[in-house]
């Protein structure tokens, strides 16, 4: 995978919180913004889909759910009968 230089702007208080940090961890200071950079995008990522669950579940009123749920009720114990 090919890798691009880019350069960015900040304070310099957390430029040199960044560069303890790449010191502790025994890496180069850039790869601490990459790890950043990663765990910001899935972090991203999981709350687009949370959303997205959100909102298809809200589409389902709460007898349409009731109703369904007394439907694999009924339906576990005709299952289970006479198992036991």
């Amino acid at each position: 995978m090919a890798t691009i230089k880019t350069a960015i702007s900040m304070q310099e208080s957390l430029f040199e919180q960044v560069d303890a940090l790449a010191e502790e961890l025994h890496v180069p200071r850039s790869q601490v913004f990459v790890l950043a950079v990663e765990e910001f995008i899935k972090r991203h990522q999981n709350q687009k889909l949370l959303e997205a669950l959100n909102e298809a579940y809200a589409e389902v009123s709460a007898e349409d759910e009731e109703s369904l749920r007394e439907e694999m009720r009924q339906q576990h114990r005709d299952l289970v009968e006479g198992q036991w």
